[in-house]
C-alpha cells in the first residue's frame, strides 16, 4: 500500500521497518545478497516516504511495515524470531567460514576450525528461536562472533593455551532473542564483538559528519556578524 503522504520525512523506525522487511525477504530467497545490500544501503540513506516505498513494492509487506504504518515499540524482535534454520553448522580446516547477512541461526549451531578461521555475524540474522546455543570450537585456528549492541549475549567458553573472550556478555533490549555462546580454544583464539550494522555506522557517520558541517557554517555566520 502507498503512503498518502509520499513527501513526508521518513522516521528511523520506519527505515529500521522497511530494512527488517529487507532481511525477511533475503532469509526467504526472494532477493539475492547483491541486491538486498543495494536496497538496505538506501533505506537507510532514504529521507522521504517515497525514497523508501520502490524499495518493498515488488515484496510482501504485513501491514505493521508498511510505510506510514503505526510506530512499533521500540526494541521489537518479533520479526526476527522464527522461520526455517539455514544452517546447522560450519567448518573450517586450513581454510575458513562465514555466516552473515540474513541467515536463520538454528537452536544449536556448532562451528569448527583447525589450522583456520571463522566468521559468524549475527548483525542482521534471524533466529530460529527465542533462546539458540552457538558452540565454538578452534583447534590452532581463530573465531569471530559479531553481535548487535540490542542482543542478549551471554558467553561461556574456555580457553586452553588460547583465549575466550567474554567482554561481550551482556543483557538485550526488550524481547531480544538469547545467544549463549560457549566452546573452546585451544591453540587459537575465538572473539565475541558487539558492533553496529555497517548501513547502521555508516549512516551514523553520515549524521556526525552532516552536524560538523553546520558546526562550521554556524561558526563561519557568526564571525561574519561580527566582523
Amino acid at each position: 500500500m502507498m503512503s498518502e503522504l509520499p513527501e513526508m520525512r521518513a522516521s528511523d523506525a520506519e527505515r529500521e521497518r522497511i530494512a527488517e522487511a529487507l532481511r525477511e525477504a533475503v532469509a526467504e530467497g526472494r532477493l539475492d545478497m547483491e541486491e538486498f545490500e543495494e536496497r538496505l544501503d538506501a533505506a537507510y540513506k532514504a529521507r522521504t516516504h517515497a525514497d523508501l516505498e520502490p524499495l518493498v513494492r515488488d515484496l510482501p509487506m504485513p501491514s505493521r511495515t508498511r510505510v506510514g504504518a503505526a510506530e512499533p515499540a521500540t526494541g521489537d524482535w518479533a520479526g526476527r524470531i522464527g522461520g526455517r534454520a539455514t544452517s546447522k553448522g560450519a567448518v573450517g580446516i586450513m581454510g575458513g567460514f562465514q555466516r552473515r547477512g540474513g541467515w536463520t541461526v538454528p537452536r544449536r549451531f556448532t562451528a569448527f576450525t583447525f589450522w583456520g578461521g571463522g566468521e559468524i555475524d549475527l548483525r542482521e540474522a534471524r533466529f530460529e528461536d527465542r533462546e539458540v546455543v552457538i558452540r565454538c570450537v578452534a583447534v590452532m585456528g581463530g573465531m569471530q562472533v559479531t553481535v548487535p549492541p540490542e542482543l542478549e549475549v551471554q558467553v561461556g567458553g574456555i580457553g586452553i593455551m588460547g583465549g575466550f573472550d567474554d567482554k561481550a556478555s551482556g543483557p538485550g533490549t526488550p524481547g531480544s532473542p538469547t545467544v549463549h555462546i560457549t566452546g573452546f580454544a585451544f591453540w587459537g583464539g575465538v572473539g565475541v564483538v558487539r558492533k553496529l550494522p555497517k548501513a547502521e555506522r555508516k549512516r551514523l557517520r553520515e549524521e556526525r559528519r552532516e552536524e560538523r558541517r553546520l558546526d562550521r557554517e554556524e561558526r563561519r555566520s557568526d564571525r561574519k556578524r561580527l566582523e
